[in-house]
């Protein structure tokens, strides 16, 4: 098996700006796998939150490219590497080689029921109240919006927002952004705006105060899930989780989380970071049935790679099998 492995950036239509700060290009790594002239293809995008770099995920992904030669498979990769976006590249091109080298789509692979499009929530950056109003106003008509929070300052963001877009569905991210006192200010405020989720008001390693304060909109927990072993510390904390394959290490771990997180009573969205359609693809299939749908990354690049997801406004139709799977 011969490892490809690529730095690509991506312009962003305009800033991208949540509570950590602001980004103008989507840095991602790209990986090819190639079998006797078959090749599978995969994408990640490093993050520094955790502890990630392009630089980083490159060498883990180089440290793999003996194993791979020697027959690496998928699953003896998710003990090769931990959870993490260098396993999710390496994971998903795997998966999108084993569909073409048997000539199967990614629903035969994973015995899914036949796909279906998804609606997917668009994301509002972080700014001012007034700006924010203003993006609002300008993406009113998509059934539901997703608003990056940070401070003292939501409550007003959030009013300008519903004055700007009045019968869009809003969540809300504020990224770790919260401390207790500012969550039990902001919860029942957001709720009277029509706020209908809030995804990681606290710091990671923080948040086990959630399990007794009260949750006047349910919460979903983002950067304190990453995979199955998670759930055991955030029981009782949160409603629903955020899986991200760049989080989960791939395709093959985010569907197990999502099967265990239902057996828990938990909802499942399923979200992104700013990347292109081959970093979303793989995550469409883990979207299937799920609560909450954020796969609107390719829509924040000035252009996306070719074969592309196809989306009609929120709507978001499965990868066709030239881009992945």
């Amino acid at each position: 098996m011969e490892l490809s492995v690529t730095h690509e950036r991506w312009p962003l239509r305009q800033a991208f700006t949540i509570a950590r700060g602001s980004r103008t290009v989507a840095d991602v790594v790209a990986v090819a796998l190639t079998v006797n002239g078959v090749t599978g293809r995969g994408e990640c995008l490093p993050y520094a939150r955790y502890g990630e770099s392009v630089e980083s995920v490159i060498a883990q992904i180089e440290q793999m490219r003996a194993a791979l030669a020697n027959g690496m498979t998928r699953d003896t990769l998710q003990l090769a590497l931990p959870a993490g976006a260098a396993r999710n590249a390496l994971d998903c091109a795997f998966w999108d080689l084993e569909c073409k080298r048997a000539g199967q789509t990614i629903w035969q692979r994973t015995a899914s029921q036949p796909p279906r499009h998804l609606q997917t929530a668009y994301t509002l950056s972080l700014d001012t109240p007034e700006k924010m109003q203003q993006a609002a106003r300008e993406n009113a008509w998509r059934p539901l919006l997703k608003l990056k929070l940070a401070d003292n300052q939501d409550g007003a963001r959030v009013a300008a927002v519903r004055e700007g877009a009045p019968h869009a569905r809003l969540i809300v991210d504020a990224n770790e952004g919260w401390d207790e006192h500012l969550y039990l200010h902001q919860a029942t405020a957001l709720g009277k705006l029509g706020v209908t989720l809030i995804e990681q008001p606290l710091p990671a390693g923080k948040d086990a105060v959630l399990a007794q304060l009260p949750h006047p909109v349910p919460l979903c927990a983002d950067e304190s899930c990453h995979d199955v072993a998670s759930l055991a510390r955030i029981a009782g904390c949160y409603e629903m989780i955020n899986i991200k394959l760049d989080k989960s290490g791939g395709l093959t771990e985010a569907l197990r989380l999502k099967a265990e997180a239902r057996r828990l009573g938990l909802q499942v969205m399923v979200g992104c970071m700013v990347a292109t359609s081959l970093s979303m693809a793989p995550a469409v299939v883990v979207a299937q049935g799920a609560s909450v749908v954020d796969l609107d990354g390719p829509l924040l690049l000035a252009k996306d790679r070719e074969h592309g997801l196809h989306y009609e406004g929120s709507e978001l139709f499965p990868p066709t099998p030239a881009l992945w799977g």
